[in-house]
């Protein structure tokens, strides 16, 4: 999915692919929704706040660290 041809709001199978997760994990997830009528939406910038808050894995800022002592960064 191109981020210039994503709709704001999405149903949760969308949300779920542009997050990356099957749609019953991405429902797990408690993310805050929004209601259109009979829709359940999930904001692109919420969903944007999701992954930007997830914690970098701890092997991958070891490396780093590693390649920028071997570095000098």
């Amino acid at each position: 999915m191109r981020p210039d041809t994503l709709p704001r709001l999405m149903q949760a199978s969308m949300a779920a692919r542009y997050l990356g997760f099957s749609e019953s994990k991405f429902r797990g997830l408690g993310i805050p929704h929004k209601r259109h009528g009979g829709n359940v939406l999930w904001d692109r910038l919420d969903l944007d706040a999701y992954a930007d808050a997830l914690p970098y894995d701890a092997a991958q800022e070891e490396t780093t660290c590693a390649a920028d002592k071997a570095f000098g960064s």
